[in-house]
């Protein structure tokens, strides 16, 4: 429901506008000003003027439109529609305007992705408002929209910080600090992202603009998290998170509430709290289900996938089944074609699951021909070129998996397996990534033993090889389970060269 509060002198005025359009006042009611307190979707008819207070809900883009208009039917009519997503009718009526209705013209571009010049050259009108909206409408158009022109980050940057430098209360800074530091976020500028936050939060008026900002501020520290976990952190960081949900909930924000959710299940699993993290994204697929919005429901079936899959490698094997059948719900939207790095990064994870999952000896043959499919469409887009790291991963996961397929008839799956092994090793160098290093090392020794060798030529130099990598973990790591490992290995070639003495 949209709410007009009017002046006394203009309540008849207003409320025979909304009257004349067909069952419009269904959606949309009359009050006097006196009654103001606490409404959030609302616009104000006040001295002949509709103002527009600051939107801080999602429903229409953060674009903005003048603070103050002037009451004619037309633009009552044109600026309701817009608010209610009726964009026909909102241009019909804003004909007689060209500056409103370039506006309006100006976020349905923006909401429905489609293309728009965005010209950052033009002056804008010379009063205190107008400069900040002018600057804040280029940073957001800039950010968030489609245009044939390019803006690296500097230069939203710069739209961003004339904003707020012209911003003329804290509302409005925070207003516009919400999503600059968003930008931040994004582009992982962690400690200006929080820097930002914490300005706006010193500025903001509304207890709405606060919960905006601790809502942008939760997913700051949750980019800061990494293992080993900051207990303190973690802390704020639910707290935050749950003040933040506590606020959707009581407005009912379904779309909002499923997005939290989400974000809950991965801090509950950090937590290692499992059924939590479980119970949080079920919750979340749910709302989203009912919602009926496919793109944000294959997002939550893809972090249920993560989550399950996550477990299942924590010697937790029965979640691999249903971490498969998340990943293939998330497939029916992210496809090869839209979402190529999510898309490639579920085949990564269906290639392992498909290698591991328990099923009777006679289908371990299927099983293996679509694992090896899955990985190799995930090698289709992280190649070793463009992603090195993820490649690296992807042939040490491949390699573990092909130690894990029954026998093939025309190969040997473990010297398939050290190849990949091998070019896993060539990226992950002891000077960059010595952990994940001393981790494919130790999948190549365990796999070695395994091969099957042409001649007694191939089986010296394999041991060689064996024998450097085993000396190598030693003076990567200072964990003794890995070190009494490869010094297991080493005893065995010491062994096998006095045979071959």
């Amino acid at each position: 429901m949209l709410t007009i509060f009017v002046s006394t002198d203009k309540v008849n005025t207003a409320q025979d506008v909304i009257n004349g359009e067909y069952r419009l006042n269904e959606v949309v009611e009359i009050r006097e000003l006196s009654q103001i307190n606490g409404h959030k979707n609302f616009l104000v008819i006040e001295s002949n003027e509709i103002k527009i207070p600051i939107r801080w809900s999602i429903e229409i883009p953060p674009y903005l439109l003048p603070n103050y208009i002037d009451f004619t039917p037309n633009n009552l009519l044109a600026i309701v529609y817009l608010f209610l997503n009726n964009f026909e009718k909102a241009y019909h009526f804003a004909e007689l305007n060209a500056f409103l209705l370039s506006d309006i013209d100006t976020i349905n571009r923006l909401q429905h992705g489609i293309l728009q010049d965005i010209d950052t050259t033009k002056e804008p009108i010379q009063t205190p408002f107008e400069i900040y909206r002018h600057w804040h409408n280029i940073a957001i158009l800039a950010h968030y929209g489609q245009s044939n022109q390019f803006f690296n980050i500097y230069h939203i940057n710069s739209y961003y910080q004339k904003a707020v430098d012209a911003a003329p209360n804290g509302e409005y800074f925070a207003f516009t600090g919400k999503h600059f530091a968003s930008l931040m976020l994004d582009a992982d500028e962690l400690g200006k992202a929080e820097d930002i936050i914490d300005r706006c939060l010193e500025e903001a008026i509304s207890d709405e603009s606060k919960i905006e900002l601790k809502n942008i501020l939760y997913g700051i520290w949750l980019k800061r998290l990494t293992a080993p976990y900051d207990e303190s952190l973690l802390a704020k960081l639910k707290n935050t998170l749950w003040e933040v949900l506590e606020h959707y909930e009581k407005q009912q924000n379904q779309v909002q509430i499923a997005l939290l959710l989400i974000d809950a299940s991965q801090v509950a699993n950090m937590s290692n709290s499992f059924a939590e993290a479980l119970g949080y994204i079920g919750r979340a697929i749910n709302i989203l289900g009912n919602e009926e919005i496919p793109e944000l429901l294959a997002n939550a079936q893809y972090r249920k996938g993560v989550l399950l899959y996550t477990w299942a490698q924590n010697g937790n094997p029965q979640f691999f089944k249903p971490a498969m059948e998340a990943y293939q719900q998330a497939l029916k939207v992210f496809t090869f074609e839209n979402s190529p790095e999510i898309f490639s990064e579920i085949q990564h994870h269906l290639g392992v699951i498909y290698s591991e999952i328990p099923d009777e000896a006679k289908k371990k043959s299927l099983w293996a021909a679509v694992s090896v499919s899955s990985f190799n469409q995930a090698l289709n887009f992280f190649t070793r070129e463009t992603h090195p790291y993820e490649y690296a991963m992807i042939c040490n996961s491949y390699g573990n998996a092909l130690t894990k397929y029954p026998p093939a008839i025309k190969t040997d799956n473990y010297a398939k397996a050290l190849s990949y092994y091998r070019q896993s090793l060539d990226i992950r160098t002891a000077d960059e990534f010595p952990t994940e290093r001393v981790l494919t090392i130790m999948n190549f020794l365990e796999a070695a033993w395994f091969v099957s060798h042409q001649n007694e030529a191939e089986e010296k130099a394999l041991f060689k090889e064996m024998q450097n990598l085993a000396n190598e973990i030693k003076n990567l790591t200072q964990d003794t389970s890995l070190i009494a490992d490869a010094e297991r290995h080493l005893e065995r070639v010491a062994e096998l060269k006095m045979h071959f003495a």
